[in-house]
């Protein structure tokens, strides 16, 4: 890539991260999100950059991002107004969900959350398509019409078609989404058959309706993106992050808008997975702390875990994601005394704006960073300088909201609010790892965003991992996760397959269907023939059950040796996860699935100048820093990019640098490595 370089920002939270790399040089930046219009906050990390770097913008060769546009519209409810179309006697599917209380909510205080689209923006068509993906009734086309101009009326901006058994037959969706084109020529329309071909209408229906609603937003916002790119002269391809780890054209993350919905989190796992791997860690636990929030995810072999069972708030997704648990723990997580006098720290997060008591904007409620400024453990400003923190504010939010009720002093109260928020993110990372079956002490703890470094000495602590890798850029290594990765398209379809007979033909006819809808993708999006490249799995169950396990189909044949050893891997994955195998009973083939892959030119990671093994880096200053105790202790800060490879740390000690803080407790060391990771253990280790 030397002479063209590959630009690439994610839009988070607080801060929009930015990274501009050639493989010979990397330049990085950070600006503070614009939460009013995410648009401004982008592009003013485009300048920059290329202000910072002196390249000009013809020179920029892709252009990649990651937004939390789908994911923020969702859950603040700033979706579009949304209607809906859907076989007669099936309006309610939404309403009536599972019928069920999620098992994590208390059972008499459960309330159902509102759904995307309400009943009363709900219009029937009579139609019916059987399970087989025959025609039992035709579709009622006037029906339709009337429903059209019912919705229209009403001021629907999107439209979710959503037909019973569409996923086997979608003859009359395709043909209902033409009259409602007719009908609604500026209203956006999404077909279930295209968002998730797959049995079960009411996650079926979800998706359907999330993407519905937000396809409008994020149309407009790429289309300020496209409009932004071509006024600065920048003529590259440009990239939109999923949720399944891979990227996308604007073009059909218009269409797809509900892949965007974990855009964020999901590049910053790939991120991880890329540095670590090169670093010779492939297997790994992550933890992403920024201002409002942890993204966790658990890494093997370089790969992040995908799920399709995922959740977006209260709502089922279930569409290939990145298996990320995510809970209110950040920087800006607010601290607060309940009315019962117990301490707790977030959900509630002060954001960006006002943002920490210490940012001096306003805030008043202490927050993480306020603890860890009156620690010391960060320095007192942000971005080498960029943003100064006021100790003073910190200082005084955590003693009127925290001290004074608690009765005890500042420090105690500081150290208490830190000690909550580990102990919350302990819990979600156990959630990955050893509720899955992982034992910790097999991973490296993979530490990132603006605040983890400054956590993750603690946490490997309290997790027994046997390692902390803190990447040389950990503040904006989502934004290098967008420049590790390939263009990727899930494609699934239902058919249903149930033992001792395995219908192959039907099984081959399946998977030819999605290999020529995916290789008619990729063309589509100008990836070469020798660049495509397609992986097929399939979701199993036992007979009975109402939950599918995903596995890789063994390989390239469709036969009853292969299905025999598909069969055999299924007991196998069942046994680790749920710790039992009934090898006796009959297996269900539900789903076909291929992810289809278009490689894309990756990142070059740039290697440090070596120093000495062992060698000791000259500290840069030294300041006052409370560890375990109530005493602060004069401790060595050192600055990052004045570190070489081989060079050694001992703690206690801080490492600064313009993106982030890391930590080093006493009885820990660091060592770098030649991509410029720091790997911290324990000294007795």
């Amino acid at each position: 890539m030397t002479g063209r370089y590959a630009l690439a920002l994610d839009v988070g939270g607080t801060f929009t991260d930015v990274i501009l790399a050639d493989g010979e040089s990397l330049y990085t930046a950070k600006t503070a999100t614009t939460p009013s219009d995410p648009a401004n906050g982008f592009f003013d990390g485009v300048d920059k950059i290329l202000d910072r770097s002196g390249v000009l913008p013809s020179a920029v060769s892709t252009l990649s991002h990651g937004s939390t546009i789908a994911t923020n519209a969702i859950l603040e409810g700033k979706s579009a107004k949304t209607g809906m179309l859907v076989t007669d006697g099936f309006k309610y599917v939404l309403e009536i969900g599972r019928a069920e209380v999620p098992r994590k909510e208390n059972l008499y205080a459960w309330v159902k959350p509102t759904r995307p689209v309400r009943p009363r923006f709900i219009r029937e068509a009579p139609e019916r398509i059987l399970l087989d993906g025959s025609i039992d009734k035709p579709l009622d086309e006037d029906a339709c019409r009337e429903a059209a101009r019912e919705l229209g009326a009403l001021g629907i901006e999107s439209v979710a078609v959503v037909f019973l058994h569409a996923y086997a037959n979608p003859a009359h969706e395709r043909r209902a989404g033409e009259i409602l084109r007719e009908e609604l020529p500026n209203v956006e329309i999404s077909l279930s058959s295209d968002v998730l071909p797959v049995f079960r209408e009411y996650e079926r229906g979800m998706a359907t309706a999330l993407n519905a609603g937000v396809q409008p937003v994020v149309g407009r916002y790429i289309g300020r993106l496209e409009a932004g790119q071509k006024e600065r002269g920048i003529d590259s391809p440009f990239y939109i992050m999923k949720s399944n780890g891979g990227v996308f054209s604007p073009r059909q993350a218009t269409q797809q808008s509900v892949h965007m919905a974990l855009s964020g989190p999901a590049a910053g796992a790939q991120g991880a997975a890329y540095v670590a791997k090169a670093a010779g860690y492939p297997d790994l636990i992550t933890i992403d702390i920024g201002g409002t929030s942890a993204d966790i995810t658990l890494i093997q072999d370089g790969v992040p875990s995908v799920t399709k069972d995922g959740e977006i708030g209260p709502f089922p997704l279930s569409i290939p994601i990145v298996d990320i648990h995510t809970i209110g723990a950040g920087g800006g997580s607010i601290a607060a005394v309940t009315e019962q006098g117990g301490l707790i720290v977030g959900p509630r997060s002060a954001g960006a704006d006002p943002g920490p008591a210490c940012y001096g904007k306003g805030g008043t409620a202490p927050t993480v960073t306020d603890a860890n400024l009156v620690l010391g453990r960060i320095p007192p400003h942000l971005l080498d300088g960029e943003t100064a923190l006021d100790r003073e504010l910190a200082e005084h939010a955590i003693a009127t909201e925290i001290a004074a009720p608690l009765g005890i002093g500042v420090t105690a109260a500081a150290q208490g609010i830190l000690a909550i928020v580990n102990n919350n993110m302990i819990g979600a990372l156990k959630v990955v790892s050893v509720e899955k079956g992982y034992d910790p002490r097999d991973f490296t703890l993979c530490a990132f965003g603006g605040a983890g470094p400054v956590q993750a000495g603690e946490l490997a602590r309290l997790l027994g991992a046997p390692r902390t890798l803190v990447p040389r850029h950990p503040g904006i290594l989502c934004a290098l996760g967008l420049l590790a990765t390939d263009l990727q398209y899930d494609f699934v379809r239902t058919r249903l397959q149930r033992p001792p007979h395995y219908d192959l033909d039907v099984i081959r006819a399946g998977y030819a269907e999605i290999f020529e809808e995916a290789a008619t993708c990729l063309a589509d999006e100008g990836v070469p023939l020798e660049k495509r490249f397609y992986a097929r799995s399939a979701d199993l169950r036992y007979a009975g059950q109402g939950v599918e396990i995903t596995v890789d189909w063994p390989g390239d044949t469709v036969d009853g040796e292969s299905v025999a050893r598909l069969i055999a891997d299924f007991h196998a994955k069942h046994e680790r996860l749920y710790t039992f195998a009934d090898r006796d009973a009959a297996v269900e083939i539900v789903n076909l699935n291929v992810a289809a892959t278009g490689a894309m030119d990756k990142v070059t990671l740039p290697e440090l100048e070596t120093a000495a093994i062992g060698t000791t880096p000259v500290p840069a200053g030294e300041r006052s820093v409370n560890f375990e105790s109530d005493a602060f202790v004069s401790t060595p800060t050192y600055r990052r990019e004045a570190l070489l490879t081989n060079h050694k740390i001992m703690g206690p000690a801080i490492v600064d640098q313009l993106d982030a803080t890391t930590v080093l407790f006493p009885g820990q060391q660091a060592v770098v490595d030649r991509l410029g990771n720091l790997i911290i253990t324990e000294t007795s280790s």
